[in-house]
């Protein structure tokens, strides 16, 4: 009897040393298929140009494919409690925005800055003010002058309400006493498209978002929201450079859902390292005017937590909670 319960217990034994065996196999197999990459906008913004770049990029680095997934909405809310919902297990990421560090404080959705895992910052770029090239205003003084005369009357573009370009307007609004008529979009591209059209007055995005309508003659920037000029447009005077002290923006980066083992967690993190690396990668960053910023998993929670208090603390003060 006791030589049959000890071979039991042994087989027993044996089974879990088999299953724990076979789990970290698993784990070091990662990843085994394609993983999906949530985009939480439009097609067409900085965003979803990251993004794609940084799937074309991972190719040399991984045994498999990141396809690009955009779930817009709700200013990223949507994507990303799609994400946060995921199986824990590294095949559904999401790209993440500073307006995961807002959109809790607005009382938009239910996602907050600490339902998803940071993997990698990848990315930072200010915020600008840009009008249609043939627009009656050639300077931001020129532009706020109209929006002081006209209250609320002219059309503001942003991703959505909550979004970072919906508060660097407001910001923009509280630092120079003038009101505008906020438009929201599921998108900086869809906003800068309703600007092209002639549907809004001026878009709050990033230089990346109107780079190549500019280039083209299309558009024209006034003003950056920097405590420097950018790249690319060298012209364009900062908001601090015409007396107005404001500067604020967005970051961008790559998030698991949380609880994600920390082996794959490590696994994304060397990815994202050696993706970000790529000549190709730097290059259409570079193309598209999007400011190349690396951080890994430690260093970006710390830049999420910075952001996430001042945000609370701005709209707050700006009053423009839903």
């Amino acid at each position: 009897m006791k030589i049959a319960t000890t071979r039991r217990v042994l087989a027993a034994f044996a089974g879990l040393l088999a299953l724990g065996a076979n789990g970290v196999h698993a784990q070091s197999d990662f990843p085994n298929r394609p993983i999906e990459l949530v985009v939480p906008f439009q097609p067409g913004g900085g965003t979803d140009a990251l993004a794609r770049s940084f799937a074309d990029a991972s190719r040399k680095h991984m045994p498999q494919s990141i396809v690009i997934v955009n779930k817009p909405g709700a200013s990223g809310s949507i994507g990303w409690q799609d994400v946060a919902a995921a199986k824990p297990d590294g095949y559904r990421l999401a790209v993440i925005t500073v307006e995961l560090a807002t959109l809790s404080h607005m009382g938009i959705g239910k996602i907050s800055a600490d339902d998803l895992q940071p993997i990698a910052q990848l990315n930072a770029d200010p915020a600008a003010i840009t009008v249609r090239a043939d627009a009656p205003w050639n300077t931001i003084e020129d532009f706020l002058a109209a929006a002081k005369k006209d209250p609320a009357k002219l059309g503001m573009g942003n991703a959505g309400n909550g979004s970072i370009w919906h508060l660097a307007a407001s910001a923009l609004e509280d630092k120079a006493g003038v009101k505008f008529n906020h438009v929201p979009f599921q998108g900086a591209g869809p906003a800068v498209l309703a600007l092209l059209g002639g549907h809004i007055d001026a878009v709050a995005v990033s230089p990346a978002e109107v780079t190549t309508y500019v280039q083209a003659g299309k558009l024209k920037t006034l003003a950056v929201m920097a405590d420097q000029r950018v790249k690319g447009f060298e012209k364009v005077p900062t908001l601090k450079e015409r007396k107005i002290d404001l500067s604020i923006g967005t970051w961008r980066g790559i998030a698991a859902p949380k609880n994600t083992p920390p082996e794959t967690v490590a696994y994304l993190k060397k990815l994202a390292l050696a993706a970000s690396s790529e000549p190709a990668f730097r290059e259409t960053l570079d193309k598209q005017n999007l400011g190349f910023v690396y951080a890994d998993d430690v260093a970006f929670k710390q830049v999420i937590a910075r952001d996430n208090a001042y945000f609370k603390s701005l709209i707050g003060k700006l009053g423009i909670k839903n």
